[in-house]
């Protein structure tokens, strides 16, 4: 028993077994093993391919508190003519995983990276401002994979308006006898998502991948 002599001015509850649980942060010691996932990237303009490695550390396994963080990124490639920056971006990323907290800026900053020579149309038309941008891509997707981030996800009513436009152009297409792809080859890049999808329809431009439209 102890005996208190003094006033109590200020209380705190201790939960002891929140005392247990292991957070992200940059004294956390590697595991001989880690989870990943390889993306791989392979601009139009370039010879090889970019494979990016992302590999997670599970904290708390088996536990009601099992969380899967980012913490190291990998780039290979037979191209060595960017070998530096590489390594200097995986190992800023790396390390910006290891200190834990939100790590999901990482996306819009890669994705931000425009390369002053011009981007590039990937498969499926989409447009990439450059080849960081792509990388950013690849992080966003295992992000998502991983339950660090949520898809987006277009509204019901502007999804509504985009089946329409987008059935409308099929059966235009099918009754034209033209060859349907996933959008028409004469599609003009979309300033909302970068998909080379927009299309003139009833006077109005309308993008057939995100239903973006300049009638509203």
């Amino acid at each position: 028993m102890i005996k208190i002599e003094k006033t109590i001015t200020a209380y705190e509850v201790v939960d002891l077994a929140a005392d247990d649980i292991e957070h992200m942060h940059e004294c956390l010691k590697r595991p001989e093993m880690l989870l990943g996932s390889t993306y791989k990237i392979k601009p139009p303009m370039a010879d090889h391919a970019l494979y990016v490695t992302i590999n997670d550390v599970v904290l708390n396994p088996d536990t009601e508190h099992e969380l899967r963080r980012p913490f190291e990124m990998f780039i290979n490639s037979k191209n060595m003519d960017q070998f530096q920056w590489i390594v200097a971006l995986t190992r800023v990323a790396s390390a910006v995983f290891r200190k834990g907290g939100d790590v999901t800026f990482l996306v819009e900053e890669f994705k931000a990276v425009f390369d002053p020579h011009g981007g590039y149309l990937k498969k499926g038309g989409i447009y990439m401002p450059s080849l960081v941008a792509e990388i950013g891509h690849a992080l966003e997707k295992h992000l998502i994979m991983i339950g660090l981030m949520k898809p987006a996800k277009i509204p019901t009513q502007q999804q509504k308006i985009l089946d329409e436009k987008r059935a409308e152009f099929d059966s235009l297409a099918k009754s034209n006898k033209v060859g349907q792809g996933d959008f028409p080859a004469e599609a003009n890049i979309c300033k909302k998502c970068h998909t080379k999808a927009t299309i003139l329809m009833d006077g109005c431009l309308t993008c057939l991948n995100c239903g973006d439209s300049k009638c509203g």
